[in-house]
């Protein structure tokens, strides 16, 4: 098994974790990002959309990290993911959606190329685009967790695909200075993800092509 990845790449992060917390062994392929290795003509035959991750299985490929998560958990169903119960799943899956369509989607490298490109939008500028992206999901998540983790410290008793995804986005968010004082509960549920190896050993800083002070 194979992953073509970068670092600090929040979606390559989330396969990470997922991979780690099934149990599976895999190897990492670097694709940097910084460079635009992803753009070059070797890696658009791996990925004609030029996209990170990708998750290479007995010779076939599999772009698009929420499609990975999902292959992962139908393919390898032990330890599952998701919450068992349906109302559950559908709650953490909404809730897991929601950052990775409504603050990736906005903050992905792509997007903040684009703006700074074709808008000319100064470093200030995208340090605000970040920052609204990430409170329009943030604040209502924190409202739904401050609820859901009443008597537990993860919102659906184990840990699974929600924080997956949750985790980079934290991760991202600090990287872009974007100020997390606001939501105490998210703070919280990253801090003990990061207490759990699996997570651990998925963090940009951890990774192979993580550079070396």
């Amino acid at each position: 098994m194979t992953l073509y990845s970068y670092y600090r790449s929040s979606t390559s992060f989330r396969v990470r974790i997922a991979l780690n917390l099934k149990g599976l062994d895999y190897r990492i392929v670097p694709v940097n990002l910084a460079t635009a290795e992803h753009r070059r003509e070797e890696f658009l035959q791996i990925n004609p959309f030029g996209g990170l991750p990708v998750l290479e299985i007995d010779g076939q490929r599999f772009p698009q990290s929420l499609a990975i998560l999902e292959m992962l958990e139908e393919r390898y169903p032990t330890p599952p993911l998701w919450p068992q119960d349906p109302d559950s799943r559908a709650q953490a899956r909404a809730l897991a959606y929601s950052i990775a369509t409504d603050i990736h989607g906005m903050n992905n490298l792509r997007t903040l190329n684009y703006l700074r490109s074709d808008w000319a939008a100064t470093p200030e500028k995208i340090s605000a685009w970040i920052a609204h992206w990430v409170a329009v999901t943030f604040e209502p998540l924190e409202a739904q967790l401050q609820a859901l983790c009443v008597d537990q410290p993860l919102p659906f008793g184990d840990v699974g695909l929600f924080e997956a995804i949750l985790v980079p986005q934290v991760y991202s968010a600090r990287r872009f200075k974007v100020d997390l004082d606001p939501y105490p509960n998210i703070q919280r549920i990253e801090a003990v993800c990061m207490g759990i190896d699996a997570i651990r050993r998925a963090a940009p800083e951890t990774q192979i092509d993580a550079p070396r002070e």
